[in-house]
């Protein structure tokens, strides 16, 4: 009997689980195919689910690549990407000085003479070339921003990560730190949703923890 594929299926937010038809143990290495069909070596960790379409399990990839190298990886390729759109924006403005000294001296274009053609010509060509560069560092803008983005993404710690444990378990003693101290008013509430707003992070963060547990632990 042939081996089903197994494939990724979404758990929870930024989670994706592996689902297989057969049993894996902790520790070993499986073949996981995206949508496309393209497969990745993981490890498994944890059996997270177990129904009647299979057996689901919690995994890292093999590769190192998590959502923080993910990240890493999207603000180095959006940098060169602004980088590149920089520098044709700088050669486009640079090639837009075509006859500037000519230019700069102000002559009008002669109608009917034989300079007519070739001066509109080279005011035309530097106009395309101003436009060229001010798009290409418009384009340059926006890969910046977005390397900026995944710049501030990369220390971010999510469910998907092994690692999230120990984070929410911190989190977790912040968050009720702070909720005790609004209850015995060694904390003072600024409005009258500190303690309910408190209360809820806490509520949120116990979740988190419980999940990152059954994935991990």
């Amino acid at each position: 009997m042939e081996t089903k594929q197994i494939t990724y299926v979404k758990y929870c937010p930024n989670v994706w689980l592996a689902k297989s038809s057969e049993e894996h143990q902790k520790g070993d290495i499986i073949q996981v195919a995206n949508k496309y069909g393209n497969e990745t070596d993981c490890e498994v960790h944890n059996l997270v689910v177990k129904n009647a379409n299979g057996y689901f399990y919690s995994i890292t990839r093999c590769d190192g690549l998590n959502r923080q190298t993910y990240a890493e990886r999207k603000a180095e390729k959006y940098n060169a990407w602004a980088q590149a759109a920089k520098a044709s924006s700088e050669a486009w403005s640079n090639r837009a000085n075509e006859g500037h000294d000519f230019l700069s001296l102000g002559e009008p274009i002669k109608v009917g003479h034989h300079s007519e053609k070739r001066h509109r010509a080279l005011i035309e060509r530097n106009h395309n070339r101003m436009s060229n560069a001010v798009a290409a560092e418009a384009l340059s803008q926006q890969h910046e921003y977005k390397a900026e983005y995944w710049e501030s993404r990369k220390n971010d710690i999510d469910l998907s990560m092994p690692e999230s444990i120990e984070f929410f378990t911190y989190e977790l003693e912040k968050a009720e730190a702070l909720q005790a101290g609004l209850k015995n008013g060694t904390v003072p509430r600024l409005h009258s949703f500190s303690l309910p707003y408190a209360t809820k992070a806490v509520k949120e963060l116990k979740a988190k923890l419980e999940t990152a547990k059954k994935l991990w632990a």
